[in-house]
């Protein structure tokens, strides 16, 4: 496409980050009937359609990819600004994170980045499979992703870089009341066959009980998203699950949580995969979500 008109392609990202043409068009202080118009150009010149209507309303491959060079040149364009010495409004930068990181050490990267504030992030919980398909596409910057294979090396996109970070270390941990009721002889493979836990992802509890025990097979579980209602299940002594080491220590310590199997642990290698676009936001917001990984994970 020759030519491409920002203006029309910024009414493009409205829609897509708003999920409709009105709500685009009271965001940019327009008509929604101007929206409508400016997305239509866009779609004539490219004789492609962008946006798929719907509720809510979603960009197609291509719409998508506009909207992230549109992002990139408003980054670049920031940081001539600076380099000129004009006055800079802060550029939106989004990026995608895993639950347990959100829930440890990503929060200890946010300081240097946010004060002063630098840009406006738009951070986006996803899994590893998600969070690789948005950084693909476009639709963020960078994401933190766990490693596919903790025996392989880091997962390879093609385009992005990729940054290992570290391990995320998770110990099997229960209520001592919980792990008295149901582990009294041992945690063993007999006795997971009978106990009830909870999983974000079944394959991460299935690899650790064929290394701790050796239980391959089946075993009783409770499904549910990273969120504090998994962690309540743990907690509140309903069922025992893998935990954070980074979040479940201090609990460790004081007696309100039990390690079910010492000596065991799994370790789950993340990666920062991000795009390389050399600005100052960008180049900072790699470099702090990097060192302060490093800072909190253990390294290999």
């Amino acid at each position: 496409m020759a030519n491409l008109d920002y203006k029309a392609l910024a009414v493009l990202d409205a829609v897509a980050s708003h999920g409709s043409f009105e709500k685009a068009a009271m965001a940019l202080g327009i008509s929604q009937s101007a929206v409508s118009q400016r997305i239509k150009a866009l779609e004539d010149s490219s004789g492609r359609l962008l946006i798929v209507r719907g509720v809510p309303c979603v960009p197609t491959g291509l719409g998508q990819r506009l909207i992230s060079h549109q992002r990139n040149v408003r980054l670049m364009e920031a940081a001539l600004d600076i380099d000129l010495g004009n006055r800079v409004s802060m550029p939106e930068i989004s990026i995608a994170v895993d639950g347990a990181s959100l829930a440890t050490w990503f929060p200890q990267a946010l300081p240097p980045l946010l004060l002063p504030p630098r840009c406006q992030l738009d951070v986006r919980q996803a899994g590893r499979e998600q969070a690789l398909h948005m950084v693909q596409e476009g639709s963020v910057f960078g994401a933190i992703a766990a490693r596919g294979d903790a025996a392989s090396g880091p997962a390879s996109l093609n385009g992005p870089a990729t940054t290992p970070l570290g391990a995320m270390r998770y110990l099997c941990v229960a209520t001592p009341e919980f792990a008295g009721r149901w582990f009294g002889d041992g945690f063993s493979a007999e006795a997971v066959q009978l106990t009830p836990a909870v999983v974000s992802e079944r394959a991460l509890m299935a690899r650790f009980l064929a290394a701790a025990v050796g239980e391959r097979g089946a075993f009783p579980h409770h499904t549910l998203p990273v969120s504090p209602a998994l962690y309540e299940c743990i907690y509140g002594g309903l069922s025992y699950g893998l935990l954070p080491q980074l979040h479940v220590a201090g609990a460790i310590d004081s007696g309100r949580l039990v390690d079910l199997a010492p000596g065991h642990a799994l370790d789950v290698p993340l990666d920062w995969h991000a795009w390389n676009l050399d600005t100052p936001f960008t180049r900072a917001l790699s470099e702090q979500i990097v060192a302060s990984a490093r800072r909190y994970l253990p390294q290999p």
